[in-house]
């Protein structure tokens, strides 16, 4: 790829002599052959073969996709027993979510649980006015997310205004179903709202009709203050509580609402172990509250921070340790679980009731969350039109003959991250020639996204196909920042399950000629390469591709090599690429092109001293197709930044040089390479074929040195060893001339001065 802002405009580069099909069919053979190596293999020297300028994008978009799956995550197995539920204190969690299980009837809750909560319970914040509009109205509605602690705050309230008396009312009864003979004089009640705003509809069939009129599906203040007053006749208190979303949005603008945010985790950990430990030896409690933040248990839970839910279930394994019931391991194994259980509390019965539109805002969030864990850290206008396709995948799977829409104005963009336990913060995304600011999202946790896609891709085979479609669609977008992270996600998932993913997700894209699903393709192969269990798999069949009739295979097979993962190593995919080459009849340009591009990738990969080394062999070897690889691959070191030459493994040295033509970045982090790279160069300028192309490419290269200092300083030690023949130094001095000549952008004189300078240093070697 050269650089647009220091290069010829490509216009002006195809004015140069036509090819025969452009000429006429005229023209006779010797004028064919003639014309035939100008478009035959050099054209297109140094251009990515992703097409426009930064299609492979920035190495910041890709290295932080991979971060998101970094090997380890997530990884332990959690086994949910019984019914899913666990009891912790005064109440019930259900780890499945509220629809899991059938509703907890009417009843009074224990005085025994309700002591045991005074003596753990930490204030939110905003108690003491919640306390006051209770008091006040009679009613109050607590929103918040799940786990963050509303429910023992709505019984604290309770407990302290009704003196221990409080009911829990049945959830499947929706507020403006509550009579006056279910209220219980001078008692506290609570109310918990399922996230669909308290509807309960008889499941339907396909093809049933309704046979009644639907149920108020919106909670009213309307609601709220019929409620009201049959609470303040009673002289009684309720609470309702609603779960973060739209319904909450709207209740806390109204009379009744307010946000209960959690209760600081440490906090309540504390307050858990305090009880918890009153019976151990003096310092137990002090050890306990160490081990919870070693760095091995924060990394084991994997969450940026615990919810007051959580933070007490943390409470109950701490203590068992300091009581010698769990060893280390266990209690890694048991922290290990919570984000697993956050997983699996989001997706079970997530589709319920079976039909649309009844079913869409369930399967709408759960479609965010995987969406979330695709593009985690990216920008949210990317993750929400991804979370969109994939709702709308999921719905046309789960009811084909029911037509499906968007809301225009649904969720706010600011309360939907907290369907998936994520955050919006500002950012920025690498687009390769720059960074731009973008609002990110991202998940609470890095542990979150492995277990979500885990919990999906294992759990709920069903889901496998509209998923499958849904990334074979995003790895053809052109944008690098939607179809690198969908392609590594797509890795992931074949490394899980390498026959599935293999004939749902790369064989689709790999048959597709287009340069983009086929490079999406190949990064999911290397993803999938990754793990040692499956590459020998991943290997044998790139070696297939390579081999293959089909362009868009090969072209697949080439591109994965570029990665090293499928072959294992550098100097294995260097033997396969240099194979594909000598099996090609002609000087294919395309084969040509993309070898080189993955060549280039192989430089920036860490070992660039074993690249430099065998194209030093394939210079030897004498065969024009070798020597043309290495031709072409040397003059897109020239001007293909750096940046887009990532991998999937990290080369923390080359970041700083990013920006950087791929020759400046070798020549700053591998000096010692400096004569290698030289004598290479030295070639390509010095043979025939490919000497113009080169000479205006390093012109490219001293334009953009002369620009920033570092740079500089490099090319002007770099230029003696090119100069090492008078004719070298002569053909150095005229493009020099030329360049300070030129009347459109002329070279800075004393950039020019130095490299001059340079070149003259050359002789005295």
């Amino acid at each position: 790829m050269s650089d647009h802002d220091d290069s010829p405009p490509q216009d002006e580069k195809n004015e140069e002599p036509q090819s025969p099909s452009a000429s006429g069919s005229e023209n006779s053979g010797a004028d064919t052959t003639e014309q035939q190596p100008e478009a035959n293999p050099f054209e297109q020297a140094g251009r990515n073969p992703l097409g426009g300028s930064g299609g492979t994008g920035g190495a910041g978009t890709a290295h932080a996709a991979r971060r998101t799956f970094a090997p380890g995550r997530a990884e332990r197995t959690y086994e949910i027993s019984g019914d899913g539920q666990v009891f912790e204190g005064n109440y019930f969690i259900g780890q499945f979510g509220p629809d899991s299980s059938p509703p907890v009837v009417q009843g009074s809750v224990p005085l025994e649980a309700l002591k045991h909560l005074a003596d753990v319970y930490c204030e939110a914040s905003g108690y003491h006015r919640m306390k006051q509009l209770l008091r006040t109205d009679g009613l109050l509605v607590l929103c918040g997310e799940s786990g963050s602690g509303r429910k023992a705050t709505a019984l604290a309230l309770l407990s302290e205004l009704a003196d221990n008396q409080v009911t829990r009312l049945d959830p499947s009864h929706a507020v403006h179903e509550i009579t006056e003979q279910m209220i219980e004089a001078g008692a506290g009640h609570l109310l918990e709202l399922p996230p669909d705003d308290g509807r309960r509809e008889p499941e339907r069939h396909r093809g049933e009709t309704r046979k009644e009129p639907r149920r108020p599906s919106r909670l009213s203040e309307l609601h709220l203050d019929r409620f009201s007053e049959l609470l303040r006749k009673s002289n009684a208190y309720g609470v309702v509580l609603v779960e973060s979303g739209d319904l909450a949005d709207r209740l806390l603008r109204g009379r009744y609402g307010m946000y209960c945010p959690p209760a600081p985790a440490e906090e309540v950990l504390h307050r858990h172990l305090r009880v918890l430990l009153k019976s151990e030896p003096e310092g137990a409690l002090d050890s306990a509250r160490a081990l919870a933040g070693r760095s091995d248990v924060t990394e084991a839970l994997g969450l940026d921070e615990l919810r007051p839910r959580e933070a007490a279930r943390l409470a109950d394994h701490l203590a068992r340790r300091q009581k010698g019931e769990l060893t280390d391991e266990q209690l890694l194994d048991d922290c290990a679980t919570f984000v697993r259980a956050q997983a699996r509390a989001w997706f079970a019965g997530a589709d319920r009731p079976g039909m649309l539109p009844e079913a869409l805002p369930t399967l709408s969030a759960a479609a965010f969350r995987i969406a979330v864990a695709v593009f985690n850290g990216s920008a949210y206008s990317l993750t929400a039109e991804a979370a969109e396709l994939l709702a709308w995948e999921l719905a046309v799977t789960l009811d084909p003959e029911q037509p499906v829409g968007r809301r225009l104005f649904g969720t706010h963009a600011e309360i939907r991250p907290m369907v998936a336990r994520s955050v919006l913060e500002d950012g920025e995304i690498d687009l390769g020639d720059a960074r731009v600011p973008m609002r990110a999202i991202r998940f609470q946790g890095e542990s979150l996204a492995t277990a979500v896609l885990r919990e999906v891709w294992h759990g709920y085979h069903n889901v496998r196909g509209p998923m499958a479609r849904w990334l074979r669609i995003l790895c053809d977008d052109p944008r690098p920042e939607i179809w690198v992270r969908a392609s590594i996600a797509a890795g992931v998932l074949c490394s899980w399950d390498w026959i599935y993913g293999f004939g749902e997700l790369v064989r689709p894209m790999a048959a597709l000629d287009n340069p983009v699903p086929q490079m999406a393709a190949a990064t999911a192969l290397a993803e999938a390469a990754r793990d040692p269990k499956v590459q020998p798999a991943v290997k044998s069949l790139v070696k297939e591709w390579a081999k293959s009739d089909d362009d868009a295979l090969l072209a697949t097979a080439v591109l994965a090599h570029g990665y090293v993962l499928p072959a294992g190593s550098v100097s294995a995919s260097l033997d396969a690429l240099v194979s594909v080459v000598r099996r090609q009849k002609d000087d294919d340009v395309d084969v040509l092109g993309t070898a080189s591009f993955s060549v280039m990738r192989l430089l920036a990969s860490g070992e660039p001293e074993t690249v430099t080394g065998r194209l030093a062999d394939w210079l030897k070897d004498g065969r024009r197709k070798l020597a043309n690889l290495v031709l072409i691959s040397m003059i897109g070191t020239l001007t293909m930044r750096t940046t887009y030459l990532w991998g999937l493994r990290e080369v923390p040295e080359l970041e700083p040089y990013d920006a950087q033509p791929l020759l400046v970045a070798l020549l700053a982090t591998r000096p010692q390479l400096a004569p290698e790279l030289a004598a290479l160069l030295r070639h390509t300028l010095a043979t025939a074929r490919a000497g113009e192309t080169a000479l205006d490419e390093l012109g490219s290269l001293l334009r953009r040195a002369s620009r920033n200092e570092e740079a500089l300083r490099l090319v002007c030690d770099f230029l003696p060893l090119l100069a090492e023949q008078r004719r070298d130094r002569d053909r150095l001095r005229s493009l020099l001339e030329d360049l300070v000549r030129d009347r459109d952008r002329p070279l800075n004189r004393a950039a020019a001065s130095r490299m001059w300078d340079a070149v003259g240093e050359g002789a005295d070697r």
